[in-house]
């Protein structure tokens, strides 16, 4: 079992970035499991095709311990089994401390055991780096850590952040740094920033995206672009990424 967390800034492409990872990996004969690790719980959207997903902190607050792992998963496209954390009710509790909680849950109730993936993703938002946010990171739960950043400066500035977590958890079993995934905005010296930024925490681009409207026209679907476009070039690009996360 490989498993992967994926971290990045708000808005950068993230989960449908992961989704497109998932649907490559299965359509590779994999069995994936997808986590989404964001209080919007909404990761798993386009393997779903916008199915709601009861969130792990949903089911938590309504039955307490009274329900089964089958009532916090779906299974989407190619059967990718699907999972959303899920956040606190507004303006209570932490976020951070609900991933927590909900990864937990997952591995108490025997989703590993059960599936038996050979390939798991946690979807996390990277825009703060604390408390749960870095759980996924945590001994026992991902392999390797992959950061999705453009070259727009806020995205550089979390990918970065990021950076510093993994360094600050060296020594302690947890999960290293896999590389950088360059999802490309076409911004000004998009290429020079970001590897500065591997230069800098002494890691690479294990692979790029380019920016394909093709991606908006798939999310206007819900589905993913390796779905709904299988032929593209964008679904070849995903195609690509897979396996060079797969190797790296």
């Amino acid at each position: 079992m490989k498993k992967f967390a994926i971290y990045g800034k708000g808005g950068i492409g993230k989960s449908t970035t992961v989704s497109n990872l998932s649907a490559a990996f299965s359509n590779m004969g994999k069995k994936v499991v997808q986590i989404g690790c964001d209080p919007k719980a909404d990761s798993t959207t386009l393997i779903t095709h916008g199915a709601k997903i009861k969130t792990t902190l949903e089911l938590i607050r309504e039955k307490k311990e009274n329900f089964d792992l089958e009532d916090m998963i779906k299974l989407g496209y190619n059967d990718i089994i699907c999972a959303e954390a899920g956040g606190p009710m507004p303006g209570l509790g932490c976020a951070g401390r609900g991933i927590i909680c909900a990864l937990e849950k997952l591995d108490e109730k025997g989703l590993y055991k059960k599936y038996n993936p050979d390939v798991v993703f946690y979807d996390v938002l990277g825009d703060v780096v604390c408390g749960g946010f870095s759980m996924p990171m945590r001994s026992g739960f991902a392999d390797k850590v992959f950061i999705i950043t453009s070259g727009e400066n806020m995205s550089i500035y979390a990918a970065a952040n990021i950076c510093t977590a993994i360094e600050n958890f060296k020594g302690r079993g947890y999960a290293k740094l896999g590389g950088i995934i360059l999802n490309r905005r076409n911004v000004k010296d998009e290429d020079k920033k970001v590897n500065e930024l591997c230069k800098d925490f002494k890691t690479k681009i294990v692979g790029e995206l380019p920016y394909d409207e093709i991606v908006h026209k798939a999310e206007d679907m819900k589905k993913t672009v390796v779905e709904a476009f299988p032929d593209s070039d964008m679904a070849k690009a995903y195609l690509k990424l897979a396996k060079e996360v797969d190797n790296a």
